[in-house]
């Protein structure tokens, strides 16, 4: 969809896996994008196709870098504030961080926005819901965390604190806002190096390696398609109904880990024999499919205070009455579109 004014847009974050599909779609649709990231978790491959497009602009720094961020709000209309702490691994081991990051990042963000009267869209999580046990999730459901020794938590409490500022801005100061709760997000440019397990399981099965599910593998999550995520996310940032408003944005296509990485294995086997590649160590293993998948404790994995979430299941009952969206792509088209960007390229 083109849009006949364009938009000037600031993605925080947006060398990251969503922000940078995010800053594709924009500048598909014509507006100007800039993207402040400081790359500790993002990567200036995301983007690299991206520099020297007239209408996009990118700044290496930190969100809680004053000056720089001041300068980009000032120039925008709209914020996406997704620069977070990510993925589980980096959560367990950096609590400081992943609290100092979010919390004040979005505080930042939120200050910069009101000076300029910019709109802000924060990309909350999933994690929020904690222990809750009300499948599906809903946007104004009841919310158990475990025990602040466990800094497993720490990321949904500090995500938390980012929707309270968030509203409060909003109805304390009349910012424009609107929350929206990501579950489970994946496609290409995702990679596996801070838990996500998508990618995880596939890099693990291309180079023919056991994949290494965590628990008993029965903990359930639904998978949605960066591209339907963003397409969500677009939407809710140009709805007014949706200002002031938490949206959960997700699939609701239930899978248990294990039989996610039976799926996987299924998709990698395809894309094998699809481009007619022997059974090399490379790229898969000649074994029987029982030992190409291995279960390992959370403790050996993540330490010993770690806790997971069962069962993760959105309620998306708001967002298609807001825009009416739900999710296009299915978990197997997922699966081989990130094969696709994944695969070693042959010669």
């Amino acid at each position: 969809m083109t849009h006949n004014k364009p938009t000037k847009y600031l993605i925080t974050g947006g060398a990251g896996f969503i922000g940078s599909h995010l800053a594709c779609a924009l500048l598909d649709e014509g507006h100007r994008v800039s993207v402040i990231d400081d790359l500790s978790t993002g990567s200036r491959d995301n983007i690299q196709h991206l520099i020297g497009h007239p209408d996009f602009h990118f700044a290496r720094a930190s969100i809680t870098d004053e000056i720089v961020l001041d300068r980009l709000a000032a120039e925008s209309d709209v914020i996406f504030h997704l620069a977070a702490a990510v993925g589980v691994r980096l959560i367990v081991e950096r609590p400081v961080h992943t609290i100092e990051t979010n919390v004040m990042g979005t505080e930042a963000v939120l200050k910069a926005a009101i000076r300029y009267g910019a709109k802000v869209v924060i990309t909350s999580t999933s994690e929020v819901y904690g222990k809750g046990n009300g499948v599906p999730f809903g946007e104004d459901d009841d919310v158990v965390l475990g025990s602040t020794h466990r800094s497993r938590w720490a990321y949904a409490a500090t995500k938390m604190v980012d929707e309270f500022l968030a509203l409060a801005y909003y109805r304390e100061k009349g910012l424009p806002v609107v929350v929206v709760r990501l579950f489970n997000t994946v496609g290409p440019r995702q990679t596996g190096e801070y838990g996500m397990v998508v990618p995880r399981f596939i890099k693990q099965a291309l180079a023919g390696q056991p994949l290494l599910v965590h628990g008993d593998g029965k903990q359930s999550r639904c998978f949605v398609h960066v591209r339907d995520a963003v397409d969500a996310i677009l939407e809710l940032s140009r709805c007014p109904k949706a200002v002031g408003e938490v949206c959960n944005i997700g699939s609701t296509d239930e899978i248990t880990i294990l039989e996610l990485a039976h799926v996987i294995l299924e998709r990698v086997d395809a894309w094998r024999n699809q481009n007619s590649l022997p059974n090399s160590p490379d790229f898969a293993l000649a074994c029987p499919e029982p030992a190409r998948i291995e279960l390992m404790p959370y403790e050996k994995a993540y330490g010993a205070d770690f806790e997971d979430m069962r069962q993760r299941v959105p309620n998306i009952g708001k967002v298609r009455e807001l825009v009416g969206w739900q999710p296009k792509t299915s978990l197997r088209q997922i699966v081989d579109d990130m094969i696709a960007h994944m695969a070693p390229t042959q010669p």
